[in-house]
């Protein structure tokens, strides 16, 4: 017999599942995964389930309808995918599964290739270390910003720098951002604001995109500017999972456009808050509690998404359409079966057709239909002339036929009680006489 301590806690496979789940979703964040379709199945309620698989291995995918009702990819066996996912568990089977929230067909694969072979030849070249980074002025005499200046970025920045650092200049190197001709734009922009020296430090920024619109910032030639620039140079290009090599290249990476001002920038009210001593105090420990209140949230929140109906919801319908895909399979199964026996047991029907007998039969059942109809004519007089005779005798010793020979019933009003002498009644007594076709109410007199 095994021996187990009360300290060790025996959990089932259900609960095991779940700790898993949690363990994975909790640890891994979203990552892209290449690989061929294989195994595809689009179930009745929109989801798509699927295999990835290369060479050596191969991974179970759920692509759930919000996500890829967006697609206009006709997904098939056999095609060469790229797909940003999230690691998950299936407790049902315990089976290890990506939860995928897109999905493009694999030629963006190629330029995912390039990024990383050229990451990789700049970082040998020691273009990202971070021995040459340089520091950002903590007060900015000058900014510069070398975007598009229609794009959304530009309004972006303009109105953080607004907000948080007014009283600082800026100046507008334009240029274009996407397309073939715009990595010669933003390297000739980085060598004018170097050559005129106006700025202390310069934003390189762009709004979101694809990866081939950001694909003029994964220029080589655009990284050697970027390190060959003498003013500090912060990077704001496109959304916060987006990177690219100017990213890596300039002396700080800001998750977006708006991140990059804010950085470069000081906090009008912290400048103010430097001569007032006692208010810096307060505002410490008011951002001490308040860290400690986000770090409850945080922690709140993550509980909460953990346990969001929404995930318990999508994982049930996932186990809904594996059910369902198991009954159809059975029922088809089964009507085969059944397919199958009633062609045999009509074949040997069909050999042993007794054709007479069955004459026979149909003869003696009309026979037994007439004699069965002539008996049932003959009760059904019986019971009539019984019925009628019944309710002769009904009618005979009914009240209402008393009533119709002129007969009356008369009870007393206060006590409903039968009138069946005078001593039981008074002067002013009311009393209710019923004869056959209603009821009189008297006064006795």
């Amino acid at each position: 017999m095994l021996d187990i301590s009360h300290s060790e806690e025996i959990l089932t496979i259900s609960r095991l599942n779940r700790d898993i789940r949690f363990l994975i979703e909790g640890t891994f964040p979203f990552i892209w995964v290449e690989g061929e379709v294989s195994n595809f199945i689009q179930a009745h309620s929109g989801h798509w389930y699927f295999s990835l698989k290369d060479e050596a291995a191969q991974v179970r995918c759920a692509m759930f309808r919000p996500q890829n009702r967006r697609l206009i990819l006709n997904l098939k066996d056999g095609m060469q995918v790229l797909v940003k996912a999230r690691p998950s568990l299936y407790e049902g089977r315990g089976e290890f599964q990506l939860i995928i929230e897109t999905l493009e067909e694999a030629g963006i694969g190629k330029l995912q290739k390039a990024f990383e072979l050229l990451k990789k030849k700049l970082g040998e070249k020691g273009l990202f270390d971070a021995v040459y980074k340089k520091s950002l002025p903590s007060i900015p005499r000058c900014i510069g910003i070398v975007t598009s200046p229609t794009g959304a970025a530009i309004r972006d920045i303009l109105h953080v720098l607004k907000r948080r650092y007014a009283v600082a200049p800026v100046i507008i190197y334009p240029t274009l951002v996407q397309g073939e001709k715009a990595a010669a734009n933003i390297i000739k922009a980085l060598k004018l604001a170097n050559q005129r020296q106006e700025c202390d430090v310069l934003i390189l920024a762009r709004g979101g995109g694809c990866l081939e619109d950001l694909w003029p910032f994964n220029e080589e030639s655009v990284a050697q500017a970027i390190f060959d620039s003498s003013i500090p140079i912060i990077t704001g290009i496109g959304h916060e999972i987006d990177f690219t090599i100017a990213d890596f290249t300039a002396d700080v990476r800001a998750p977006t456009p708006s991140a990059a001002a804010e950085l470069i920038t000081p906090d009008s009210t912290e400048l103010t808050a430097r001569f007032l001593q006692s208010k810096q105090r307060l505002l410490f420990l008011i951002k001490q509690k308040l860290q400690y209140t986000f770090e409850q949230l945080q922690w709140i929140e993550k509980n909460l998404t953990q346990w969001h109906p929404k995930n318990r919801l999508l994982e049930k319908l996932q186990q809904l359409d594996f059910c369902t895909l198991k009954i159809t399979r059975l029922q088809q199964i089964l009507m085969h079966q059944q397919q199958q026996k009633l062609h045999e047991l009509s074949q040997k029907l069909f050999d042993l057709t007794p054709v007479h007998r069955i004459h026979q039969q149909q003869m003696q059942l009309k026979l037994c239909q007439a004699t069965f109809n002539h008996l049932m004519k003959t009760l059904l007089q019986k019971k009539q002339q019984a019925f009628h005779q019944q309710v002769a005798t009904l009618d005979a010793l009914s009240p209402l036929a008393t009533l119709k020979r002129g007969f009356a019933i008369v009870t007393v009003k206060k006590n409903h009680a039968l009138l069946r002498s005078v001593s039981q009644i008074k002067t002013q007594d009311k009393i209710d006489v019923q004869v056959t076709d209603g009821k009189i109410e008297c006064i006795v007199t």
